[in-house]
């Protein structure tokens, strides 16, 4: 089946429109309808970062109420758990994904978004260790495990939820505020944090007072939960679903993404590769890195980080702009190659003071920021609409447990193994030269329409 043109939100009515109606009201309402879209897309990506956000800033706290041993051994700890929740994600992709193919995408992001926050809001209540022993760890991974398993269904939800709302021509820009969605939720968990271990102090925080944040991922995931619901489903499923309808025989999505689609798979996994080692390094590991290897205090170890990601959002809804205009690839390949070039002089850099620690992390976050812009719109586009959400959710979330979720612990028992604390910007090397190797083999999609069976830009790739 062939489509003429792009998906314009105007047809996205069931009944035809009322010629009476002016066309700027039409438009406005089309506008507010890619709004909420993007909107209720972002929201449940913003909760499932703020977690990330309170877990990370507030590691120190949490190792030292939920785990027994010494400071080291307790945090090494709290890494592990970190890293169980990714490797339970592609449980998740693979029940979340067949299920958003087949049920819809608005259905499955709605139960996602509420199950992240309850279990976020939970961890928040668990006792002490020294209150109940071995009980406090295992309910820590239970609720991260239900955190990873709902994680599984979420990201590849709502980049496939949105890029299908977007125009064909604003695909990037618009997925940018999926991104900038991402660092607003872990920076609004960081400063939380951040912001309670000054106005409390160091005795509260150890005591009770990092337990705080966490409560506020219930009206997170309720605003989340309430803006996904009442959206329509996307055009494009809508299409799909009224073209299932007259067939006798619907193919079953997860047979199918792997019976056809096995190249996109691994491509995509090798391009998380490289956008997850980077994103844990930067994000998670950094605050644990300046203050264990740097010798940063606490605090501003937990501020550099913060200042440097508030700096990235500034420019992700250019990235993604420009993605619309140049192409997906050639932002990944800007991002891929500046990184690897910079990553060794970047952490030798901070190792020269708080100054150099603060411009090593916004060089590398500003050349992070290319990539991170432009996923929501490439990484959906890699599949067609019948096997999308699969697709996304299971090779994305197989990729981010192996390589991205474990990074912070991979490479704190590697600097302590080797005592070498320039590892992660080898890490981060050997990860961009994965991402580069899988760029060369991806189908540029700018611009391309993501209705159909067919996977977008194939046609325009073979005959080029």
């Amino acid at each position: 089946m062939r489509y003429a043109q792009s998906w314009n939100p105007a047809s996205t009515a069931a009944a035809p429109q009322d010629r009476s109606v002016h066309q700027p009201d039409r438009e406005a309402a089309n506008s507010n309808l890619l709004k909420r879209a993007i909107a209720a897309a972002a929201l449940g990506n913003a909760t499932e970062w703020f977690d990330y956000g309170i877990y990370a800033y507030g590691l120190a706290y949490i190792s030292a109420a939920l785990f027994p041993g010494n400071a080291a051994s307790a945090t090494l700890f709290a890494l592990g758990t970190f890293a169980i929740s990714f490797l339970i994600r592609p449980l998740g992709g693979l029940f979340w994904g067949p299920l958003g193919d087949r049920l819809g995408r608005k259905r499955v992001l709605a139960l996602t978004v509420l199950m992240m926050s309850a279990a976020t809001l939970l961890v928040g209540v668990i006792p002490p260790y020294s209150s109940v022993g071995w009980i406090a760890p295992a309910a820590l991974i239970v609720l991260r495990m239900i955190q990873g398993f709902s994680t599984g269904g979420e990201y590849g939800g709502a980049a496939t939820f949105m890029a299908e709302y977007a125009p064909d021509k604003r695909r990037g820009f618009c997925g940018s505020f999926l991104e900038f969605a991402t660092l607003a939720g872990f920076s609004l968990g960081a400063l939380l944090m951040l912001g309670f271990s000054l106005l409390l102090g160091d005795h509260a925080m150890h005591s009770w007072g990092w337990r705080l944040p966490f409560f506020v991922a219930a009206p997170l995931g309720l605003v989340g939960f309430y803006l996904r619901s009442r959206l329509e489903e996307t055009p494009v499923f809508r299409e799909l679903e009224e073209q299932a309808a007259h067939e006798k025989h619907a193919p079953v999505p997860l047979k199918e993404l792997f019976a056809h689609y096995t190249r996109p798979l691994l491509l995509l996994g090798g391009l998380v590769v490289a956008l997850n080692v980077v994103n844990y390094v930067l994000l998670a590991y950094m605050p644990t890195f300046m203050h264990s290897q740097l010798g940063v205090s606490e605090n501003l170890s937990l501020l550099i980080p913060l200042i440097g990601m508030l700096t990235m959002m500034a420019f992700l809804p250019l990235a993604g702009a420009l993605s619309d205009r140049f192409g997906r690839k050639t932002m990944w390949w800007f991002s891929l190659v500046g990184l690897f070039v910079a990553a060794l002089p970047m952490f030798v850099l901070m190792h020269h003071g708080v100054m150099g620690a603060f411009i090593g992390f916004a060089v590398l976050g500003l050349l992070y920021v290319p990539q991170l812009a432009s996923i929501s719109a490439m990484f959906p586009a890699m599949f067609p609409t019948h096997v999308r959400y699969a697709g996304m959710a299971i090779a994305y979330n197989i990729s981010t447990s192996l390589f991205g979720g474990t990074a912070p612990i991979i490479n704190d028992w590697l600097v302590g193994k080797t005592g070498n604390p320039l590892v992660p910007a080898y890490y981060v090397m050997a990860a961009c030269a994965i991402g580069a190797l899988a760029l060369c083999f991806v189908i540029e999609t700018k611009g391309c329409s993501l209705r159909g069976h067919a996977v977008p830009g194939k046609e325009e790739h073979e005959h080029a």
